[in-house]
């Protein structure tokens, strides 16, 4: 699955920042792949990027509007139809990471059809995949794995993959969500992969590469949660990461949507080395990437100067101090 650059990003009539959340993370990773936002009159969210109407993004190069919004239930509601028919009409393929489908809406299936432009549905993928092997491939993989669901796996990821590739490494972030597919412009989301797949999808997503080549793959969910581990160990097995980073949430007390105890950082560290270890005997951790937004500034200083002396690992948050430490330990480990 592969979305055409540039992007004009449709924010709707979003209620608030977070209803943006899908657009906010393109723009925050993928600045330059976006034209400009269109919003609606009721829309309060604002992107930062340039308001365009769709004649005006497609006079500019516009390849794809994409669908930067998130909702309850991820549903399409029907006075947007008529924005997504303009753009097909105007040249433009449409991408979503709603579960709706695009062409479930019929007055959108027939301007795409019309106009032979496509729906994509990030979500959900057309290819077909192999259960997982476990057979040793060349190249490096990192993965990100976490405490619990929604603590930063994907930005520590993107940021890992930044800082190698300033650092002159060959490296890949690989998306498996789909608002990592839209900043990535490629990817499986294996939220909707038949379980039996999950490995097979995480290997195809990191097939044998050049030695010195990295990938990092985007982690899911939590081998703690009783909702998504199943999904998190697929894609452990799948990528056969060399290294992980435990991302983590210091203030919860309890697990994403559920009432699970949350684990400690160490706890992560060991069933990830324990079960990692059947495709990969050689994992290992280089680093804890903790979520500190909801702590003032020498709060986290402090909590991330104990979670290192603890682990003897280099912990940072990356979005508010960067990933420097840990590609520092990173290249100690793998000689980068």
């Amino acid at each position: 699955m592969r979305l055409a650059a540039p992007y004009l990003v449709f924010i709707g009539d979003a209620k608030d920042a977070l209803a943006a959340k899908t657009g906010q993370g393109i723009v925050d990773w993928r600045r330059d792949w976006c034209l400009g936002q269109l919003r609606l009159p009721a829309c309060v969210a604002n992107l930062g990027l340039p308001d365009m109407t769709i004649a005006e993004a497609a006079a500019r190069g516009a390849k794809t509007l994409v669908i930067g919004v998130v909702n309850p239930g991820g549903v399409l509601p029907a006075h947007w139809a008529p924005v997504l028919v303009e753009a097909l009409q105007r040249g433009l393929d449409v991408a979503s990471g709603l579960h709706t489908r695009l062409g479930d809406v019929e007055a959108v299936r027939a301007a795409a059809e019309r106009h032979g432009r496509r729906l994509i549905d990030v979500r959900l993928s057309n290819m077909r995949f192999a259960t997982g092997k476990g057979v040793k491939r060349a190249g490096r993989r990192l993965l990100t794995v976490g405490t619990d669901c929604a603590v930063g796996k994907k930005y520590a990821a993107l940021a890992i993959e930044r800082a190698l590739r300033k650092r002159g490494v060959h490296a890949d972030f690989r998306a498996t969500g789909q608002t990592g597919i839209l900043i990535a412009g490629a990817g499986v989301a294996v939220d909707a992969v038949p379980a039996d797949f999950i490995a097979g999808v995480a290997e195809a997503l990191t097939p044998a590469a050049a030695p010195d080549h990295w990938d990092i793959v985007e982690g899911q969910g939590s081998l703690f949660h009783p909702s998504f581990a199943g999904v998190s160990l697929g894609l452990l097995h799948g990528a056969q990461p060399d290294a992980f980073v435990v991302c983590h949430e210091p203030t919860r007390a309890t697990m994403r949507n559920v009432a699970t105890p949350m684990p400690s950082v160490s706890a992560v560290i060991d069933l990830t080395r324990s079960l990692g270890r059947l495709t990969n005997p050689d994992v290992r951790c280089v680093g804890v990437a903790v979520n500190t937004a909801a702590l003032e500034e020498a709060d986290a200083r402090r909590q991330l100067e104990a979670c290192a002396q603890e682990l003897s690992l280099p912990a940072t948050d990356p979005l508010r101090f960067g990933v420097a430490p840990i590609i520092e330990r990173l290249g100690q480990a793998f000689g980068l």
